[in-house]
């Protein structure tokens, strides 16, 4: 007698749970999903939007197989919002709420060093963030982590490369928790203050009093975590810091340089910590997310705005950070006001000449090399070795993909720049790596392991740098 439906959802509940580990299968699956097996599909229903969007990235591959191996054919699976673990979720964390402790009281002069509070500065806001496809995920997070913080799994990680705008969303989250929770003590501090603060602490003998005022946050904000690396005494403090806030389920979000995965001058320990939340990266912002950054900005410029022919100019001349947009804005006006000419396209090209001029270069097969091995920590040349052991041949097949990305090297200069291979080894090692990327494939790293998607996002945007 064949199975029932009921008996072939437990029975993909209980795959997905061995394939993917008990772990995630309990902060992700159970009791925050309801899998349906209907004739044409499998049906995923989540209770939000956040869950929509981390599920689909993360396990629609995982479920897609074990579908495939319960049922016998691919069926596709989707994933809906389903009201009524909407309504749980809710409940849940209300119930919550109510047990929660009054919020402990600030550490006084006498026993503890002062409260990184932030400095008298202006907090930017979820509301001006400019969305795009670069960052739309890692946005819906931190306004999910600002509305219902027990919804979202604890650390929150925001990855990417410099002005990409990791810190404004974490100022946003913090602007969104002190207008909507006023009674949490939440603490914003950078990576480095937290190290400066801990040696001072140590130093005095106060110890005690600088982890009551971290430990007994409410809530805890860390900037530039990459700061970290290389200081065991204090990435260790971390470690016990984040441990003790999510005993007590209290949320944290940290801000760093790269996936947390590739983060290998981490102590493994505090990876695991990381990667056990929610990780999500931004990327240098397209040229329509570019442009709302402009037009946001000039916004508020009043009669010194641009028009938005020049705003177009920039967004389109500039593809690099937010910061650099800023500021070849801020040129525009000041040339604008020196010259006395009007803001126009022509005086936009002129503002962004010498900046285009630097940005634009040629990506060449040693600028590849030299990003693989800094990413993956390879010895120079390694890349040239004849051995053919994974930890070589896979960062080797990387390299060779990016090579025929973003540059116009063929197929036989590839080969004999990365150990002499030949032509059709190379177009192989192509081949794999699309097939890894398709499938969101994991690959070994030593003792860790990270997903395709991720480790090619970090290896751009170390070319690109």
């Amino acid at each position: 007698m064949g199975m029932t439906t009921e008996g072939v959802v437990a029975a993909l509940e209980h795959a997905l749970c061995q394939r993917i580990g008990a772990p995630r299968y309990d902060l992700w699956f159970r009791a925050k999903t309801h899998l349906q097996l209907e004739p044409h599909r499998l049906r995923v229903g989540v209770p939000n939007r956040f869950f929509q969007e981390w599920l689909q990235t993360t396990f629609a591959a995982d479920l897609t197989a074990v579908v495939q191996e319960h049922v016998g054919s691919p069926l596709p699976v989707v994933f809906e919002i389903e009201p009524a673990l909407f309504q749980a979720v809710r409940q849940r964390q209300a119930a919550a709420q109510a047990l929660a402790c009054a919020p402990p009281p600030l550490p006084t002069r006498q026993n503890a060093p002062p409260e990184p509070a932030p400095r008298p500065r202006r907090w930017r806001k979820l509301a001006d963030f400019a969305e795009g496809a670069c960052n739309r995920v890692a946005l819906a997070a931190a306004r999910q982590l600002v509305e219902a913080p027990a919804d979202v799994p604890s650390p929150l990680v925001l990855y990417g490369p410099v002005g990409c705008g990791k810190s404004h969303l974490l100022e946003g989250i913090y602007n969104g928790w002190r207008r909507q929770r006023p009674e949490w003590r939440v603490v914003f501090v950078t990576a480095e203050e937290f190290t400066h603060r801990f040696v001072q602490a140590m130093r005095l003998g106060k110890l005690s009093g600088f982890r009551k005022q971290f430990r007994d946050a409410d809530a805890l904000l860390v900037d530039d975590l990459q700061f970290l690396a290389r200081k065991k005494a204090t990435q260790e403090e971390m470690l016990h810091t984040l441990d003790a806030l999510q005993r007590d389920h209290r949320p944290v979000a940290v801000a760093c340089d790269g996936h947390p995965r590739l983060a290998g001058e981490l102590l493994p320990e505090l990876i695991d910590r990381l990667v056990g939340g929610a990780a999500w990266g931004l990327t240098y912002p397209d040229a329509e997310t570019r442009l709302a950054i402009l037009r946001s900005k000039n916004a508020a410029a009043g009669a010194d705005a641009a028009p938005d022919a020049a705003l177009r100019v920039l967004a389109t001349e500039l593809r690099g950070n937010v910061r650099e947009l800023e500021g070849a804005w801020h040129s525009l006006r000041h040339l604008a006001r020196v010259s006395g000419r009007p803001i126009d396209a022509e005086l936009a090209r002129a503002a962004v000449a010498e900046v285009v001029r630097h940005a634009v270069r040629l990506v060449q097969l040693p600028d590849i090399d030299r990003a693989v091995c800094s990413v993956l920590a390879l010895e120079p040349g390694t890349l040239q070795s004849s051995r053919r052991g994974w930890w070589i041949s896979h960062p080797r097949m990387l390299a060779v993909y990016l090579a025929r990305k973003h540059t116009a090297a063929t197929y036989s200069e590839i080969g004999r720049y990365f150990g002499k291979r030949n032509h059709s080894t190379v177009v192989a090692a192509e081949k794999k790596v699309r097939a890894w990327y398709a499938d969101n494939a994991e690959l070994p790293l030593g003792k860790r392991t990270v997903r395709v998607r991720e480790l090619l996002e970090q290896l751009e945007q170390e070319l690109l740098r």
